[in-house]
């Protein structure tokens, strides 16, 4: 079995059961379930950037550094300028 087919056995499923299949401590230690907490954190940074938050007080209420709300702004920033190319 190819890496990551195996996801697909779970689309159906939802956070609760998926977390009582695995045990909510696993569930929460997963990489997985890490990278998405970052991921989600990081796509508010431009909706609170709009509300007139600063950059301390996204780092602040996200629970992020400075320096990642810093790079996430350029990054989306770069992303925004490809995709209107």
């Amino acid at each position: 079995m190819e890496r990551g087919q195996s996801v697909y056995k779970f689309v159906d499923k939802s956070q609760q059961e998926l977390q009582a299949m695995f045990g909510l401590t696993d569930w929460i230690q997963t990489k997985f379930y890490q990278e998405v907490k970052e991921e989600t954190k990081l796509d508010t940074i431009p909706p609170l950037l709009k509300f007139g938050l600063s950059i301390e007080q996204i780092a602040e209420a996200l629970e992020l550094d400075v320096e990642q709300v810093r790079q996430a702004i350029e990054k989306q920033g770069q992303q925004a300028t490809e995709s209107n190319s």
